[in-house]
């Protein structure tokens, strides 16, 4: 699980660190050491223990770091599991002896090594270390490859930019962060198939090259060689072959699959990324959320030994009065606050004509200088929140108030908007700040929402601990200003709740009451992040016309999209649900990091370039012709020169 010396010297370790350290202070077993032996090595670099002094054994891996002290060189040796010490001696060396100790003092860091040698207790023991209570005094060493100086620091707290670090990537994987992230992924991915498999799950591969459609986010496509002009598409999901392995009675399905979506990046996107991706037939959605909820349960609870209570089921419609957001973090409070009818009427034109005016309370900071909560003006009409504008009320310790929009409200107002705030939990008491948004009410809900999450992180709320729920209900459809109709929230392939179907099916493709319509879905959202989301099916082909018909589509695109969808339902579709879980996001939060990066073995940057690779790259024009197709680009999309003939590594010893 990584090693014990960067474990113990970080000044910030992740939760899976702390928890890695405690499990290293105990040894292999000895299945285990026998299952890592190798021609090359006895135990590796994090096994041996008190126990095993006097015994003759062979380390390889590679140095952390070689130092002489004179009377000896001393060597830190790393692998995978941790670093012994391994001692040359100097002072009563015979002639091989010495030169061990000349050979040891030209080791370069990185190196990989291999040495023999007894086991002898140390005499000053390191208590940060699994193996400190020992070290190895050499008899023999051979060195099995050579370095180049790192470009970095192989520490826990390195020097490097990340650019830097994606581009050596396998050096950048060698410290214990990276590393560590990546055997929790390992841990999380074993859990999940030993859960689902325990209940008959079956795990099928799906294909990757699909049938590009245009609804949802962009899709990477793949030009066919042997048929011209036409192309795949990488799956997004794969969601209509699920559905068709539910059609085929396979009953329970998983699969832990690369996706793709070409969509602008940031810390938790990129290009391709990983699902558990899942489907049950003959279920309800308490099927569904009992069975995953109990798998999520089951993994926080082996990964870092949280134990859940049972989920709480919130309605999307309450999520959004009270949170603003369909993913709220619930480990603190800011609840929005409903102030409309004591703020309109004072001639004050944004509260006035806005269908909502909506307050947050900020505990504690009323006493944050004008210029310090001004700052919160432009952050709350920036690009992440995007509100036309910001009211904020200072509730002094001392009971006096204090408003940017002062010259329209009195403290009639203020102890109404006070009184209100009060009503929700964590209330609104001297000392605090309240934020005041305005507008429409979905957008100025969704702002606030967003304000909320920003909000919590600078004051620390959303550092500790987890909480979890399902958020319910969703709505089937949502407006599109761009397309001018309305879209599937999720999929067109959601289930509307039964009750609704008549209204659904009755209305104006552009009646606004098309929103009131509750779709049969479900997001489970971790600490304010929605780490997965799905729906019970459509399983009659009539339904999924209809639902087809209300997004808009004609009958002839229905079916050269998803022909086969539909007719699969002409042959005894049962009813069937499952959902999706976003393996890097999760990962994520059991690791109380920020970037999915981290818990990907090689992500792209924000550009969606792979460095280390130097892809995506151009191809040669025969390639081009074998495929009929051919490149135009804008001037502004040219891509720059490549680094050179090595990529701009360093070029091979001569």
């Amino acid at each position: 699980l990584g090693s014990p010396r960067s474990l113990s010297r970080s000044p910030q370790r992740d939760r899976f660190s702390q928890l890695a350290c405690a499990m290293l202070n105990t040894a292999h077993t000895e299945e285990t050491v026998a299952a890592l032996k190798t021609g090359n090595r006895s135990y590796t670099c994090g096994d041996l223990r008190i126990a095993n002094v006097g015994e003759q054994v062979t380390l390889s891996g590679w140095v952390q770091i070689a130092r002489d002290m004179n009377h000896f060189a001393f060597v830190d040796m790393r692998d995978r599991y941790g670093i012994t010490q391994v001692i040359f001696q100097k002072d009563g060396a015979d002639e091989a002896g010495l030169k061990r100790y000349e050979q040891a003092n030209k080791l370069g860091r990185e190196f990989v090594i291999k040495v023999t040698g007894k086991v002898v207790e140390r005499s000053n023991k390191n208590k940060n270390r699994p193996t400190g209570d020992i070290e190895v005094v050499a008899d023999t060493l051979e060195i099995l490859n050579s370095s180049l100086p790192p470009p970095m620091k192989i520490e826990d707290e390195t020097d490097a930019q990340e650019d830097t670090r994606m581009r050596y990537r396998y050096l950048d994987i060698r410290r214990n962060p990276i590393k560590e992230a990546l055997l929790l992924r390992n841990r999380v991915t074993r859990l999940v198939r030993n859960f689902l498999g325990d209940r008959e799950f079956v795990e099928v591969e799906t294909p990757v090259l699909i049938k590009s459609t245009p609804e949802g986010a962009r899709d990477f496509v793949v030009p066919s060689r042997m048929n011209p002009g036409q192309f795949y598409a990488l799956p997004q999901s794969p969601q209509t072959f699920k559905q068709l392995l539910m059609v085929a009675g396979m009953d329970r399905y998983f699969q832990i699959v690369k996706c793709f979506r070409d969509e602008e990046l940031r810390a938790d996107r990129q290009p391709e990324f990983t699902q558990i991706d899942c489907e049950m037939s003959f279920i309800t959605q308490d099927d569904i959320l009992n069975l995953f909820e109990g798998m999520i349960r089951h993994i926080f609870k082996a990964v870092v030994g949280h134990e859940f209570p049972p989920f709480q089921r919130m309605e999307f419609s309450e999520a959004m009065d009270r949170f603003g957001i369909d993913k709220p973090d619930l480990r603190y409070n800011m609840e929005l606050v409903d102030i409309t009818a004591t703020a309109k009427g004072r001639d004050f034109k944004l509260f006035d004509e806005a269908e909502i005016v909506v307050a947050m309370c900020c505990k504690g900071i009323a006493e944050w200088s004008t210029k310090k909560v001004k700052e919160l003006e432009k952050r709350a009409t920036g690009q992440e929140v995007g509100a036309s504008a910001l009211v904020w009320l200072k509730y002094n310790k001392d009971g006096t108030f204090d408003c940017s929009a002062k010259k329209f409200f009195t403290d009639e107002q203020y102890k109404a908007w006070v009184a209100a705030a009060n009503q929700k939990p964590g209330g609104c008491e001297p000392g605090d700040l309240l934020l005041i948004l305005a507008g429409p009410k979905l957008k100025t809900q969704e702002s606030m929402g967003k304000f909320r999450h920003l909000m919590g992180t600078d004051l620390g709320l959303r550092n500790e601990g987890f909480v979890a729920l399902w958020v319910v209900n969703f709505p089937m459809l949502e407006w599109d200003e761009d397309e001018d109709r309305f879209v599937a929230k999720h999929h067109p392939f959601t289930s509307p709740w039964t009750e609704d179907i008549e209204a659904m099916t009755s209305l104006d493709k552009k009646d606004p009451k098309l929103a009131d319509i509750r779709a049969n879905a479900y997001d489970m959202v971790i600490n304010g992040v929605e780490v997965g989301g799905g729906s019970v099916r459509i399983h009659s082909r009539e339904l999924q016309e209809k639902v087809f018909e209300v997004l808009g589509f004609s009958k002839e695109e229905a079916l050269r999209q998803f022909g086969f969808l539909m007719g699969a339902f002409e042959y005894g579709a049962p009813p069937h649900g499952g959902l999706a879980f976003g393996l890097d996001r999760l990962c994520t939060i059991l690791g109380g990091k920020t970037t999915i990066r981290d818990y990907i073995a090689f992500p792209k940057n924000n550009m969606g370039r792979d460095t280390m690779i130097d892809t995506p790259s151009g191809i040669t024009d025969a390639q081009l012709e074998e495929l009929s197709i051919g490149v135009v680009l804008k001037d502004k999309d040219k891509a720059q020169p490549a680094a050179g003939g090595s990529g701009g590594y360093p070029e091979a010893k001569k």
